[in-house]
């Protein structure tokens, strides 16, 4: 025992000391000559501390296929591509929340297909690497190939240049594990010396509960000489169809010096007929770098939606690398003409996107991790630059509730996954009604939402909570105003973290509210806006801390407001008693005014700037007790509003402060080896590292009647929004700072389209109606800017006397 006891200290010792050397990374200078801002994102940021559905490079925005090269094929996280790992196994077409599927990859010489990646996979050096926005280029050194990959929406595009031999191979395994999911039976068949199609059944998981099904269509520019295949690890002799458990495919041909070969691989979720179709619509033809082109092009016109002047080239290229994350973790799932799957039944269902006059789909329908916590991040974000995108995604979740009775968290595969808590659509659909952006069933979407925020709904379910509804603690947070902890005693599902949850439920409350009142719906929007008060019966008025109650209404001991989890979802006490949103005036009245508060929370940065302000330098350290003690977190999305919250107490000051420091230590840089510091979560920290860096955010998400924006300290000199015109009055809105540089971070005054702005907020509408907003900056904070009570963002509650 002794001597496990000096181990497990040696391990923290060493952990500790690697998380604070990981916080001073090496930075990759890229030399950015091209002038369109494609050129300049950086796709390997952060890719050492990958996971399954992060890095992303032969893709386009939202793309169904995203091909790339995978390092390592177990698990969802530390999977996928990991820059620091030495072998390629496969390039595969899916990487998506939960889903995976049709992995290839060329060979030659001894055929090894049948013996699994981890015996033919290769070698490779970064040094013939090249990796951008739509494209990937690798040398596979173990065979001498050189591949390059790119993509449509819905088709992966590979080039290959073969040495020359008489046994070149491309495998198409279907005996993997592919990040979370393991590869249940594939089916391949010959249709011509030309072309296979074919299918892979991915297993269930323990969020995905149904398996689900990848169907594909291969196409080859020129004839292979044998197909093949393996079962069970021996081969077979095939004739046109293989088919069932651990089982793969090859085809066989001979190559020239520096012979070149193309291959198409579409795919769908409905059958091999829709791939095809996805194939002949989305790529008719073989020119691999038109397609390239093309997709730079598409990537191009997405980025530049928002525009930034001023700034190193490093910080631009960091900039548009996190816009481009922002655009590409959600994957769509429907075909071109608008077929989809549907997994919420008993059978697998065709479902049908209703189609325009032009028989076009009106919407695509996609596949999500959860919007937990995209209040802070996607919502604003894509409201703003991206509407058309947040009109498709409610139209996208509106569709999964006619299908399965509810709103999802985050679908999968067809499937509802119930993933994290709560439900997190519903200010995600009440902030975009509120913008404006309205071109789906409102009506339907109101009833799906309050559905959800009643019991039977999915507040009612923990994570992964499938088959019941005892995990949610709705029924006691009606009735008592808070969920207790622990609410059973055998866990429903995961993250049963009452104190967390109760907070979590308040805000969504209070949106709903918000979207009731919007509607007219008055007894609705009062009995919700009760609910949002129910952060107030954690509040523990001894400590000035939120904390956990029992089943009893009895306080949790001991009191450790650093203690993680246990009460809290992914976070603690210290960090979460600042999560009340839509009430920040209310949590000041608590705290017995501006002044404690701002003391109080000026505090936890203090002492956040000691770790940099995150539990480590990637998500999983903070399974480490000492990394999780800690009072701010920028590595996962609890905390994301903290920052922000000084707005609202008269220290406007802090916000332009702390916002630039956590700017400086957690989103800046350009390298493998850090990037977001934590759960990137498909786009939700790239997201939030964008509103940062242009200084306008929105604390309760947005979610307002009459929403606002407030605003931070941008490190730009000009950032112009191109505003989308189906939704917005206005062509662009403007941010100019003057006199702006890393010394010079204060706002000394600020004007909105020449009027003197002295409050730390503007409305959303005099953003979409166009405009310019001037910020005066200085090295020195101007600590009467923005400072009195009149001027802090619209709350809840009224001040108290």
């Amino acid at each position: 025992m002794k001597s496990l006891k000096i181990n497990w200290t040696v391990l923290v010792v060493i952990a500790v000391i690697g998380f604070f050397s990981a916080c001073q990374p090496r930075t990759y200078i890229v030399e950015n000559n091209q002038s369109r801002v494609v050129d300049k994102v950086y796709p390997l940021i952060d890719a050492s501390n990958s996971r399954w559905l992060f890095f992303s490079s032969a893709t386009r925005p939202f793309g169904m296929v995203n091909l790339s090269p995978d390092m390592d094929l177990n698990g969802a996280w530390e999977s996928g591509y990991q820059f620091d790992k030495d072998s390629v196994k496969v390039f595969s077409h899916i990487h998506g929340w939960q889903i995976s599927g049709i992995p290839v990859l060329p060979t030659n010489g001894e055929f090894r297909g049948h013996m699994g990646p981890e015996v033919y996979g290769s070698p490779y050096s970064h040094d013939s690497e090249v990796v951008e926005a739509g494209y990937h280029k690798i040398t596979l050194d173990a065979y001498d190939i050189t591949a390059e990959l790119t993509s449509t929406k819905r088709v992966g595009f590979h080039r290959y240049q073969f040495p020359p031999t008489d046994s070149s191979y491309i495998h198409f395994d279907f005996t993997t594990m592919l990040g979370p999911s393991g590869t249940q039976s594939g089916y391949i068949e010959k249709v011509s010396d030309t072309e296979l199609k074919g299918y892979a059944v991915m297993e269930p998981t323990i969020r995905r509960p149904k398996p689900f099904t990848v169907y594909f269509v291969a196409d080859f520019d020129q004839p292979f000489d044998t197909f093949g295949g393996w079962e069970d690890g021996e081969l077979l002799e095939a004739d046109e169809i293989i088919e069932g458990e651990n089982t793969g495919g090859y085809v066989q041909f001979s190559t020239r010096d520096n012979t070149e070969r193309l291959m198409k691989v579409a795919i769908s979720y409905v059958s091999t007929e829709q791939a095809r179709l996805n194939l002949d619509t989305e790529l008719a033809h073989w020119d691999f770098d038109q397609v390239v082109q093309d997709s730079k092009n598409e990537w191009n016109e997405a980025l530049t939606r928002i525009e930034v002047e001023g700034g190193t080239e490093e910080e631009q290229s960091r900039f548009y690398t996190d816009l481009w994350k922002a655009l590409q973790g959600r994957r769509t799932v429907s075909d071109v003409n608008g077929k989809y799957i549907d997994m919420t039944g008993d059978e697998p269902r065709i479902g049908q996107i209703p189609l325009n006059s032009s028989g076009e789909p009106l919407f695509n329908h996609y596949n999500s991790d959860s919007f937990w916590g995209s209040h802070w991040n996607l919502n604003i974000l894509w409201h703003l630059a991206y509407p058309k995108i947040s009109e498709e995604f409610v139209n996208s979740m509106l569709l999964m509730y006619d299908d399965g009775g509810l709103i999802p968290r985050g679908p999968s595969g067809g499937n509802y996954t119930f993933v994290m808590t709560g439900a997190s659509f519903s200010p995600f659909i009440a902030s975009a009604y509120s913008k404006g952006i309205r071109n789906f069933d409102v009506e339907k979407a109101y009833e799906g939402m309050k559905k959800n925020h009643m019991p039977g709904g999915i507040m009612a379910k923990a994570g992964y909570e499938h088959d019941t509804f005892c995990g949610g603690g709705l029924d006691e947070y009606i009735e008592r105003g808070y969920i207790p902890f622990p609410l059973n005693e055998e866990p429903c599902g995961f993250h049963e973290d009452g104190a967390g949850q109760t907070l979590e439920y308040a805000y969504q409350d209070w949106a709903l509210s918000e979207m009731a009142a919007g509607l007219g719906y008055s007894e609705d929007q009062d009995r919700f806006s009760k609910r949002a008060k129910n952060y107030e019966n954690l509040w523990h008025a001894d400590s000035t801390w939120m904390w956990v109650r029992n089943q009893n209404g009895e306080w949790k001991e001991p009191f450790d407001i650093l203690e993680y989890g246990e009460g809290w979802v992914e976070t603690n006490a210290a960090q979460s008693t600042w999560w009340v949103p839509h009430d920040v005036q209310g949590l000041i009245n608590l705290m017995d005014g501006r002044e404690n508060f701002t003391s109080k929370l000026n505090n936890a940065f203090e002492r956040a700037r000691e770790h940099n302000f995150t539990s480590g330098s990637a998500h999983a350290q903070e399974t480490l007790r000492e990394l999780r003690r800690v009072y701010v977190n920028y590595g996962n999305q609890q905390t994301q509003q903290m920052a922000w919250l000084f707005n609202y107490s008269g220290s406007p000051w802090l916000t332009q402060k702390w916002t630039r420091e956590v700017t400086e230590k957690v989103y800046q840089g350009l390298s493998p080896e850090t990037g977001y510091n934590g759960d990137e979560d498909q786009g939700q920290m790239g997201a939030l590292a964008v509103l940062f860096k242009t200084g306008l955010f929105s604390v309760n998400g947005g979610a307002a009647s009459n929403p606002v924006y407030e605003i931070g300290s941008p490190i730009f000199d000009k950032i112009t929004f191109q505003l989308d015109s189906d939704y917005y009055t206005g062509d662009t809105f403007v941010i100019e700072t003057r006199n702006n540089s890393d010394q010079n971070r204060y706002i000394q005054s600020a004007t909105i389209d020449g009027e003197p702005l002295n409050k730390p907020w503007f409305y959303h509408s005099e953003l979409a109606d166009g405009g310019t907003l001037i910020l005066e900056m200085g090295a020195e904070p101007n600590k009467d800017w923005g400072s009195e009570q009149d001027d802090a963002p619209p709350s809840l509650s009224e001040p108290e006397n």
